[in-house]
């Protein structure tokens, strides 16, 4: 890790280097140290009117402290959670497209549209048992092709 706020003398280092050259070395220098230092350790600041010390905390940490900390994190198996959530959900859509059209309309309005069955059934000028029964015949038939995919 560099020192913090100790850039070399490029003049020295470099004496047939032009002028833009060595501005653009020391920029480089510095932000390398703001990057490596400043960034990574946390600073004690004291207020002489008031006589108060305030901590700034770093603004980026190592895994490897946090873990010494024993500093829990959200969801580490998310990753794996997220791919097997995304394969169900595939393996859905795959069972559903293999629905005739009236029975995924039927299921389109009930689950992604959250409409009642009553609603459903006015509209379809059916009886609510008839979308009942329709509705848990085809859930029983995505089942069966979810089980055999």
């Amino acid at each position: 890790m560099a020192k913090p706020y100790k850039i070399p003398d490029f003049r020295k280092l470099y004496p047939e280097a032009s002028e833009e050259v060595i501005a653009v070395l020391r920029m480089t220098e510095r932000k390398m140290q703001y990057q490596e230092y400043d960034l990574k350790t946390e600073r004690t600041v004291i207020d002489q009117k008031t006589q108060t010390v305030r901590i700034i905390p770093s603004r980026e940490d190592s895994y490897e402290r946090l873990l010494e900390q024993e500093v829990q994190f959200e969801g580490e198996n998310q990753t794996e959670e997220s791919v097997i959530r995304n394969m169900q959900l595939e393996q859905l859509y795959t069972a559903l497209s293999l629905l005739s059209e009236d029975e995924q309309y039927l299921i389109r309005q009930l689950f992604f549209e959250e409409r009642t069955e009553r609603d459903l059934a006015e509209e379809l000028k059916i009886y609510h048992n008839a979308v009942h029964k329709r509705k848990n015949r085809i859930l029983k038939k995505l089942k069966n092709i979810l089980e055999n995919l």
